[in-house]
């Protein structure tokens, strides 16, 4: 059953093949390929059938209509069928060298006739010369390639009527074998070509040479076996050379040469639009349009694919001497006189399927989402599918394609989104690290705090009787001095106790507006500094006012401070900045001193962990300064780098506090 062009898909896209690689989209001269999510669709009604997708596609992702099953359908009904075979065969089956041996598979498949399309491309011809050497000052286009006709009527109609109102070879053969056979014969067209399924309601079913080889294969037929056979009459001339670029105009000897001839010869998706564009814009007057969809119809989707253009060519060259070589002439001649009353005319109707121009204020919002804001921004890469990047733009408007398929702009897009997701992973990183610090120091707060809190009793009775006894032993009794360590000892006691306290977040903050800067002053003038560090205090933000606790802000920083200026025994510099913005306060306590180790910064939170030698230091000092912090909603952070090699030394302990109460910088 041979289709319309209304109610078939000629060609349509197997979405688990498709890799998106937009090559279809390129090679698409109607442009009638969107992509959709993703996926590249065949819009049914912008598709010309010049399967030059077909051809292109590396994965095999866009295949056309299948014709088999109803010609085997056909064959096996009660009807007498004809096949009517394209002149590009010899280059489709060149391991049959024997032609008459193919005509005879054809047979054997359970054809009843079998004739060549190439005396209908002689009938054509000698229309096609009538017109071509009318002096009226009329340009024709050939319209032998129903791609090249539905190109017209779709995408350039007015040019319609410069069609050569004659049918292709294939229908002018078609009449033919129904002069010779009756109206009722079912005829098989056999050929190169997609667009001739939709092209013909004369035409009963439409057989590619792909599809033949494959029904060939299916009967598994010996070519040794197939007794030889000679296509019915009538046969064919110089039409057989038909399918080979140039092929019209050398089948009715018309020149094209440069200085006598008339006729200019484009093919190829780039060609026969270009002449097409020449020719609408009035460039060529004088000059006729022979155009082929396809490099010559031995290039066209329904051949196997790989084969080599000009290989093919010298396969028809072959066959068309030897055939012209053995053909009686006068035998033609009187073919041609025979059914040269057949009426091969027709009349060509416009179907415009242009879209209309989109407004410049919709293609500028497309381009600038593409971040192509001047001619400048306009890459013209051609790897989203388009020649141009306005008309990529276009085609975005007008629901063709997707901004995504702009290869420079997705390439950024990815950029910047790895940027983003390293960014995240770092913040993530600080996050999952701070999660676990506060999960741990949160553990050892409890268990500190209960330290503390059973300590705290028999150290305070400690404490009272050792204070009793130094009141009643003279200041010379030698037991005294035992007493005195007694009672030194367990103060440091209640100092560490203290310290487990404030880790534990024991303590009530009371909160005062103070001035950071004075703050920071404070703390430095609370810790001996040796002469060779040398202090400063820098205030970077205009409201120098927070409410915090005084007392224990000046402990952290006293804190911190003191850690500095043990890291500088040689020397360096101590400086403090208070900065922050409109809701938070930030204090950094900057050293230049010999840094932290990389495996001592996950501990330097850790209650009594210590660098300091043995009865210098208890190492509650970080602890209680990250406990105080957390009491006011804040954070810590610690930055620093022990390698001379890659960059100054020194420690930056970074503290950030909400500014007012009920505000938290961590949200």
């Amino acid at each position: 059953m041979t289709f319309s062009e209304d109610k078939l898909k000629l060609v349509y896209t197997v979405k688990e093949l498709c890799r998106v690689c937009y090559t279809c989209v390129r090679e698409c001269p109607a442009k009638a390929i969107k992509i959709i999510n993703g996926q590249a669709e065949v819009i049914s009604e912008r598709c010309i059938g010049c399967g030059n997708c077909i051809k292109v596609c590396s994965q095999e992702a866009k295949v056309f209509y299948q014709s088999r099953i109803d010609v085997k359908s056909l064959l096996q009904s009660d009807s007498k069928v004809a096949a009517i075979v394209a002149p590009s065969f010899p280059a489709e089956f060149p391991e049959i060298r024997d032609y008459q041996k193919f005509v005879g598979m054809i047979r054997a498949l359970g054809f009843d006739y079998v004739f060549e399309v190439a005396f209908g491309a002689d009938l054509v011809a000698k229309k096609y010369k009538q017109f071509l050497e009318d002096r009226t000052g009329t340009d024709y286009i050939s319209s032998d390639c129903p791609a090249i006709v539905s190109y017209i009527r779709y995408y350039h109609p007015d040019l319609v009527k410069n069609l050569v109102p004659v049918v292709s070879p294939m229908v002018a053969m078609a009449r033919v074998v129904k002069k010779k056979l009756g109206s009722d014969i079912k005829i098989v067209f056999i050929g190169p070509c997609i667009a001739k399924k939709a092209e013909s309601e004369e035409i009963d079913e439409v057989l590619t040479f792909r599809e033949l080889r494959g029904m060939f294969d299916l009967v598994k037929s010996n070519i040794d076996d197939v007794k030889p056979s000679d296509f019915d009459l009538p046969h064919a001339g110089r039409g057989a050379i038909f399918p080979v670029s140039r092929g019209l105009i050398q089948t009715v000897n018309i020149f094209d040469d440069v200085v006598e001839g008339n006729v200019i010869v484009a093919e190829g998706r780039i060609g026969f639009q270009e002449a097409i564009k020449e020719y609408e814009a009035e460039n060529l007057k004088g000059q006729h349009l022979e155009l082929l969809c396809c490099e010559g119809c031995i290039m066209g989707p329904g051949m196997t694919p790989g084969g080599k253009r000009f290989e093919r060519r010298t396969y028809i060259s072959s066959y068309v001497k030897q055939k012209l070589a053995n053909e009686n002439q006068d035998n033609f001649n009187k073919s041609l006189e025979e059914y040269s009353d057949i009426d091969i005319s027709k009349d060509f109707n416009p179907s415009d399927r242009r879209k209309p121009m989109p407004s410049e204020a919709e293609v500028g919002k497309i381009l600038a989402s593409m971040g192509k804001f001047s001619n400048r921004d306009h890459l013209n890469c051609g790897a989203c599918g388009y020649d141009t990047c306005l008309e990529h733009a276009v085609a975005i408007v007008e629901g063709l394609a997707e901004v995504e398929m702009c290869l420079p702009y997705t390439i950024e897009e990815m950029h910047a989104s790895l940027k983003d997701l390293a960014i995240s992973n770092e913040k993530l990183a600080k996050v999952q690290q701070a999660l676990k610090q506060s999960e741990k120091l949160a553990h050892m707060g409890q268990l500190s705090a209960g330290i503390a809190h059973e300590l705290n009793n028999p150290l305070g009775v400690v404490l009272m009787y050792s204070n009793i006894l130094l009141d009643e032993y003279p200041p010379d009794d030698p037991v005294r001095q035992d007493i005195e360590l007694i009672a030194s000892q367990a103060e440091r006691c209640k100092k560490i106790v203290s310290g487990l306290l404030n880790f534990a977040r024991k303590n009530q903050v009371k909160l005062e507006v103070i001035n950071l800067k004075k703050l920071a002053e404070d703390s430095i003038r609370s810790v001996v500094i040796p002469q060779n560090i040398k202090t400063a205090v820098i205030c970077k933000t205009e409201n120098c006012e927070a409410q915090l606790d005084y007392e224990q802000m000046m402990q952290v920083l006293t804190n911190l401070n003191k850690n500095a200026v043990e890291a500088m025994s040689s020397g360096g510099f101590l400086t403090i900045e208070v900065g922050g913005k409109e809701k938070e306060v930030i204090f950094n306590v900057i050293d230049t001193g010999t840094g932290i180790p990389e495996e001592n910064m996950e501990k330097l939170y850790t209650p009594f962990f210590t660098t300091k030698g043995l009865g210098k230091g208890t190492g509650l000092g970080l602890a209680t300064t990250y406990g105080i912090v957390k009491m006011h909603k804040g954070k810590i952070e610690v930055e620093s780098n022990t390698d001379r090699l890659k960059g100054p030394t020194g420690t930056t302990f970074r503290i950030i506090l909400p500014r007012e109460e009920g505000e938290d910088v961590e949200k």
